[in-house]
């Protein structure tokens, strides 16, 4: 199966970025990220293929929960190899791969199956609405690597491990890059849903949107928060992963119950 070797690819990629961070591989950092960069794109291309072949079908775009949950690990990966590129946060591609081929070995499993959505405006909300909360998932990561090394620094554990770690302030500013960027993403894809979405009410999509609107306003707040007042710190990262765990229950919550529990499905 092509996932596994998906899998194992983007395993061995993230493990050789970790790899190039720690002191006692220095000798060998070059040849390990030659070997990353390799294995990770090799894995992105063959994950591109089997996904798209899965969800474009000739009925539609056909978009499980299953192959949801691997296109976000596809932009796990994408993001990783970006990422790599600033070498203080080649610990945090290697952890992003590592959920990416977690992600990639759902493709194509019947788990959630949905039905075709032939609609290209339907289409283009759920794509841009998914888009979303796989940038905001990065930074849902980016924020628990903060609370680690942040608790790391505060026991004074102060190993080659910290070197999987970008500074923190690195992070904060990654972390409130990604909130801008996911907040003018999802606030598109709020707006497609309105405008494009028929009968929501009779689609049951209420909870949805009511979910996907606190998230957004949280993500607002964390924003102007920064802007304003200077928010940083734990209170900014707990904030940003309250927003997250909102954005989840509206997306996968919602298509869960509707879809596994109710046997309903919507667009």
């Amino acid at each position: 199966m092509f996932q596994i070797t998906i899998f194992f690819l983007y395993v061995a990629a993230g493990t050789a970025f970790a790899a190039s961070r720690l002191p006692r591989y220095s000798a060998s950092a070059t040849l390990f990220l030659g070997v990353a960069f390799t294995l990770s794109l090799t894995g992105l291309i063959w994950h591109v293929a089997i996904l798209y072949a899965a969800m474009m079908t000739s009925a539609g775009l056909t978009l499980s929960i299953a192959n949801s949950v691997s296109f976000i690990g596809l932009q796990l990966a994408l993001i990783a190899m970006l990422g790599a590129l600033e070498p203080t946060l080649r610990g945090l591609a290697g952890g992003l791969l590592i959920l990416a081929g977690l992600a990639a070995v759902l493709t194509s499993a019947q788990y959630g199956a949905a039905s075709p959505i032939e609609s290209w405006q339907l289409q283009a909300h759920i794509l841009i609405s998914l888009f979303a909360y796989g940038l905001l998932s990065v930074g849902a990561i980016v924020a628990l690597y903060a609370l680690i090394q942040d608790s790391r620094l505060r026991a004074g554990k102060l190993t080659e491990m910290n070197n999987l770690f970008a500074p923190l302030e690195t992070n904060e500013r990654l972390l409130y890059g990604i909130a801008t960027g996911g907040f003018v993403t999802l606030l598109i894809g709020v707006l497609s849903g309105f405008t494009f979405v028929d009968n929501l009410f009779a689609q049951h999509l209420v909870h949805k949107s009511t979910f996907s609107l606190i998230a957004l306003a949280l993500f607002g707040l964390l924003i102007a928060g920064r802007q304003i007042a200077g928010w940083r710190g734990r209170r900014a990262v707990y904030l940003y992963l309250w927003g997250f765990a909102m954005l989840g229950l509206a997306y996968f919550g919602s298509r869960f119950i509707l879809e596994e529990m109710l046997g309903r499905t919507w667009g």
